[in-house]
């Protein structure tokens, strides 16, 4: 009897000690838009899946630092790439081009919805493209499009969905 006596309020004190459950977190989901599906032939499926796993992972991190959006249902559409450096396909096919010199203006567009923990749907939209090749800064093929998936993910931090 005495042990059981010692172990209740141990309980309560380790109860409290833990704190509050954590939320789950918010649960993202990318798929790739119909004209970038037929425009993956040109990219690189590979890549432009990579892509789109890389979209993901930047949202998951921004919003699991911010605790914003925890227990919801992010779905986003990527709808277009394009490169600052020629895709591994693209080299393959057109030899005159460089990996190394040959840079272009490049970015990405995303579409989708957020639906909250209490089921709200709100809608998603962002895009971002160098307008310049002056803007172009970086070393990677996908500078830009990791630029604007890093705005995306902020904005989503912020409570800011759409963007036009």
């Amino acid at each position: 009897m005495r042990k059981l006596a010692f172990l209740a309020p141990l309980g309560a004190v380790l109860a409290v000690a833990a704190g509050p459950a954590l939320a789950d977190p918010a649960s993202i989901n990318v798929t790739l838009g119909a004209d970038l599906q037929q425009k993956a032939d040109e990219l690189g499926e590979r890549e432009v899946r990579e892509q789109a796993d890389r979209l993901a992972e930047v949202v998951r991190r921004a919003l699991a630092r911010s605790g914003r959006l925890d227990g919801a249902r992010i779905d986003l559409v990527l709808t277009d790439l394009k490169p600052n450096r020629p895709t591994f396909e693209q080299l393959s096919h057109s030899p005159g081009l460089d990996g190394h010199r040959s840079i272009s203006i490049g970015g990405a567009a995303i579409e989708g919805n957020v639906t909250t923990a209490d089921g709200q749907v709100l809608p998603v939209s962002y895009d971002w493209y160098s307008t310049s090749l002056a803007e172009v800064h970086g070393n990677t093929t996908w500078q830009d499009a990791d630029r604007a998936y890093q705005r995306l993910a902020s904005r989503l931090a912020d409570g800011r969905y759409v963007s036009r």
